[in-house]
């Protein structure tokens, strides 16, 4: 196996400065709360903030999980904070966002693995901003289906949920999770509200071969997914996996065609794309 340890040339992420970046630093900080962006080290972090947008983190920034890939902090959470619903409807108000993603460490040490939690800041962004699209990006809730129905029934547009990467990666990469239940939610949460847009994404580099990756776009089609997103893996620190393989932007392009033709209704598919990446745009997309 060769590992590539060197980034090649058009993995460019843009620096995070600039007054927007400082501003929402500021405010993040003064209602203590979280962004997956500053936890997971995302390399869009500079494009996305300096245009006001962020990706908010419910319940803490340690994960009972430790999944190879990611750089959140792994551990024992803390308690949740039953205020912190009400200071995240707050600050999409003061950001005054048309588009709003949110997502959890893992909470797998909670009866329902946080989706109250969820549903709870659903109802508070909805209070103090009523015109603003809600995203949630959610964890698999370890098969709990009921925790994953209130948050479907949540007043949430769009519901997300990584795959990450195909199935034969799952024990090296994603520890503690399941390839046919991500499936499986996919699929209620369209099942229960076939209005609710569903969102899938996956990172590459990892090992997968080509035709892993068209097989999982099958299946994703056949549960009804609706947007997929397509990245680079990068590797976070050197206790993590490595990358084996960097694609090059051709072949990004490539997989979004072969994923259009296989039925998602909207792709972004690209070195540096993440799971909120352009999330603003993809609601637009839908919508026309």
């Amino acid at each position: 196996m060769t590992v590539v340890r060197r980034h090649p040339e058009w993995i460019k992420a843009r620096a995070p400065v600039g007054e927007a970046v400082f501003s929402l630093k500021r405010l993040v900080r003064g209602l203590n709360l979280h962004t997956v962006c500053e936890e997971a080290s995302c390399p869009n972090l500079g494009e996305c903030w300096s245009h006001g947008t962020a990706t908010f983190m419910l319940m803490g920034d340690v994960c009972t999980r430790n999944c190879g890939f990611c750089n959140v902090a792994h551990g024992k959470p803390g308690a949740l904070d039953p205020g912190e619903p009400e200071r995240v409807g707050r600050a999409i108000a003061e950001l005054k966002l048309q588009h709003v993603v949110v997502t959890s460490v893992d909470r797998d040490d909670l009866a329902d693995g946080g989706a109250d939690h969820f549903a709870a800041t659903a109802a508070a962004i909805r209070r103090h901003l009523p015109g603003c699209s809600i995203e949630f990006l959610v964890p698999d809730f370890k098969g709990r289906w009921e925790s994953v129905d209130t948050v479907v029934d949540s007043p949430i547009d769009i519901l997300n949920h990584n795959t990450e990467t195909v199935p034969r990666l799952y024990k090296r990469a994603r520890a503690g999770a399941r390839y046919e239940r991500s499936l499986e939610l996919l699929r209620r949460a369209k099942e229960r509200r076939p209005a609710l847009i569903t969102k899938t994404g996956l990172m590459l580099g990892l090992g997968e071969e080509r035709e892993e990756v068209s097989q999982v776009l099958v299946d994703l089609v056949a549960v009804g997914c609706d947007i997929l997103t397509l990245g680079q893996y990068l590797q976070p620190s050197r206790d993590h996996l490595p990358v084996e393989r960097y694609l090059h932007p051709d072949e990004f392009r490539a997989l979004k065609e072969e994923a259009l033709r296989a039925g998602f209704r909207h792709v972004e598919s690209g070195p540096l794309v993440r799971s909120s990446y352009h999330a603003w745009d993809q609601v637009q997309s839908l919508a026309r």
